[in-house]
């Protein structure tokens, strides 16, 4: 009990430094330029604590999800939504120049990038750290799955997807759960015949929700997660924003987009990636908190409203066009970009939370056949 007390612990505070620094970005960066600061938070809600320092006051809120930096000249009144607080008092709001809001902007996304390099460049002279990634090739195939009905066999090494290639398991796996469950070609090479061409329509998990093939992947000799797929630091760092484009990829793809949008976890599942991965090994916990560093600063350079990107799109507008985008428009965006976002944190955590209780309350053949999850764990074999 204790052990798992000081492990919840321990996916808090990586949680939130991976927030914390990305606020911390914006606040030096913010001091450093002459602007005002009102209030840096870890968390968001009702304060739990608080202290005023040089006229900026610190808090610790009880949501821990999240953060921000009070900035009066640069943050739109997205973040007085954040704080629970009223309207922005345009007549005390600076007219700053544009490029100091774009600094001010980046500074976030850029720290966390910061953390992921010096997390990446720790994990590669960590003697302990495990890496490699596993192939795409195929160690066993149960009877009577997807796989052994489409006539995949073992040896088999997976080329393509549904037309998009894949050189992992873990690449795999993605593109499988962007099918959807519809039928999906896959292109596999077989030894002594070459490439062949099959059709695959994956099982949905009736507990998990997530899709198979049900097949297994050769044996992990190195024993390394997915996220650790090489000691080198900047093939680390491609491997993570590589993961998280192909996400959005999917988001925008047509016929992508809706299988993508309900593979997609939220806080919940954040904290169970970091808590598993701290559970198997320290140096697996570090890993995962530099791929979500990675994460966090590319998702926040999205232009809408209300996210670091949002900001910058209206910050170029007003460079290029010299002229801004009326108070009020940005005001409405970034109020309701703001509630759309806090709606779909909702939702992933109810998401997420469900998922999770059905896993922890399945019993074993209910419903379901356990040998229909097994390639979850073929990483860690």
């Amino acid at each position: 009990m204790i052990a798992t007390t000081l492990y919840i612990l321990a996916c808090v505070l990586l949680f939130s430094l991976a927030i914390a620094i990305h606020e911390f970005g914006h606040f030096i960066v913010a001091l450093k330029l002459g602007l005002r600061v009102e209030a840096f938070s870890i968390g968001f809600g009702p304060v739990l604590w608080k202290k005023t320092v040089n006229g900026v006051e610190y808090r610790l809120s009880a949501i821990p999800l999240g953060g921000y930096v009070s900035i009066p000249d640069v943050d739109p009144e997205g973040t007085k939504a954040i704080e629970g607080g009223g309207k922005t008092d345009e007549s005390l709001r600076a007219k700053i120049p544009a490029w100091k809001e774009i600094l001010v902007a980046l500074a976030g996304p850029a720290m966390n990038i910061v953390l992921a390099v010096v997390l990446a460049v720790v994990l590669s002279l960590a003697p302990g750290a495990k890496f490699g990634e596993l192939p795409a090739t195929i160690g066993f195939v149960p009877k009577d799955g997807p796989a052994d009905k489409a006539g995949i066999m073992a040896g088999d090494t997976v080329l393509s997807v549904g037309g998009r290639p894949v050189s992992t398991w873990t690449e795999m796996q993605t593109e499988v759960q962007i099918t959807g469950g519809t039928p999906a070609k896959f292109v596999v090479s077989r030894p002594d015949v070459g490439e062949i061409e099959l059709t695959v329509t994956p099982r949905r998990d009736e507990v998990t929700g997530a899709l198979y093939i049900m097949a297994l992947s050769v044996t992990n000799e190195s024993g390394a997660v997915a996220w650790m797929p090489s000691r080198n630091p900047l093939e680390q760092l491609a491997w993570d924003a590589g993961s998280i484009f192909r996400i959005l990829k999917g988001l925008v793809t047509p016929k992508e987009a809706k299988a993508t949008a309900n593979a997609l976890g939220g806080a919940v599942s954040i904290a169970e990636g970091i808590y598993t991965s701290l559970r198997r090994n320290a140096w697996d916990g570090i890993g995962f908190l530099r791929f979500l560093n990675v994460n966090l600063a590319v998702l926040n350079l999205l232009p809408i409203p209300v996210l670091d990107g949002g900001l910058v799109f209206f910050a170029l507008i007003a460079l290029v066009f010299r002229r801004r985008v009326p108070d009020k428009v940005v005001n409405v965006l970034s109020t309701g970009f703001m509630y759309l976002l806090i709606v779909l944190m909702a939702f992933l955590i109810l998401k997420d939370s469900l998922r999770s209780w059905k896993i922890h309350t399945h019993k074993p053949g209910e419903a379901t056949n356990v040998i229909e999850r097994a390639d979850t764990s073929a990483e860690d074999r």
